[in-house]
């Protein structure tokens, strides 16, 4: 894989600033797709790439906690999903697909001539992880997904009609703790991601939710031929323990780790588990970071 190094100033265009950089690219059906790269490996190291996709309804800042210990070890990008972050909202007549969202990533691997990476994401964004190790296992050399499972719960459907009538920040709000455990988490955690939430564009929202409800792809999980982390929420309140027991049972190569008695929103919880954890499972698997 060709050296991936933007600290050499040859990077696409966007803003530079130190070890951190911002970029936008245009996807291959015109869509603007944003972009982050986060580099704090040794600068003399050749350092593995990591991708980092987030959840639904937030963005790339949602990933604030992890970047600092996963940065020091691996180059990282963190994509805006397109209609998330400061990626474009796509118009309501163009198709939403899986296929097309795996697109937007592989398409940035080939603009940074990125030939292979570690791929890491968290709840919707590891439909799209999981799709991306399914469809082009080759470009994936492991898989870690943080409260994710085969496809979105149909249940989530049931939340659209309250999202359209009272509001997404209603509805998040009435429906809280199905996401945090409000007596360990911070309340200013709950009010900053009320906050995030409410930046995206609330009917792709509906339209991204409704779509991902209706798919499931348990029958192919035995083609995820990757190294596979899982950490789940042991009190998972948006998808469902028969979903997980499915990934147990058909990934060949997954390691299970469950944080008990949690609900759905671990990784905004205790990032720094999850940190750790995704952490091991490298150097247990690749011998890096070495500890």
């Amino acid at each position: 894989m060709p050296a991936f190094r933007f600290r050499t100033n040859q990077a696409p265009t966007g803003a530079v600033t130190d070890m951190t950089e911002v970029h936008t690219f245009t996807a291959s059906d015109g869509e603007t797709i944003a972009y982050y790269v986060d580099d704090f490996t040794d600068p003399w190291r050749e350092a593995p790439v990591m991708f980092l996709l987030h959840s639904a309804m937030g963005n790339s800042d949602r990933f604030y906690s992890w970047v600092p210990a996963l940065a020091r070890h691996f180059r990282l990008i963190r994509m805006d999903l397109r209609g998330h972050g400061r990626s474009s909202v796509q118009a309501p007549s163009k198709p939403l697909t899986m296929d097309r969202l795996v697109d937007d990533v592989e398409e940035l691997m080939q603009l940074l001539h990125i030939e292979t990476m570690h791929l890491t994401a968290n709840s919707a964004g590891g439909y799209v992880a999981q799709n991306m190790a399914l469809r082009s296992a080759g470009k994936v050399l492991s898989l870690a997904v943080v409260g994710s499972t085969p496809g979105l719960s149909p249940d989530a459907l049931t939340w659209l009609p309250r999202m359209e009538q009272e509001g997404m920040t209603k509805f998040l709000t009435d429906t809280i703790d199905m996401r945090f455990d409000l007596a360990t988490t911070d309340a200013g955690m709950v009010d900053w991601f009320l906050r995030q939430t409410a930046e995206n564009d609330p009917a792709f929202v509906r339209r991204f939710i409704g779509y991902c409800a209706t798919l499931n792809w348990e029958d192919q999980l035995h083609r995820i031929a990757c190294p596979t982390l899982v950490i789940l929420p042991g009190a998972e309140t948006v998808g469902t323990a028969k979903s997980y027991e499915a990934m147990r049972e058909h990934i060949p190569n997954v390691r299970m780790i469950a944080y008990a008695h949690m609900p759905h929103n671990i990784a905004d919880m205790v990032p720094d588990r999850c940190v750790a954890d995704i952490l091991a499972f490298h150097t247990d698997k690749f011998g890096y970071p070495k500890v």
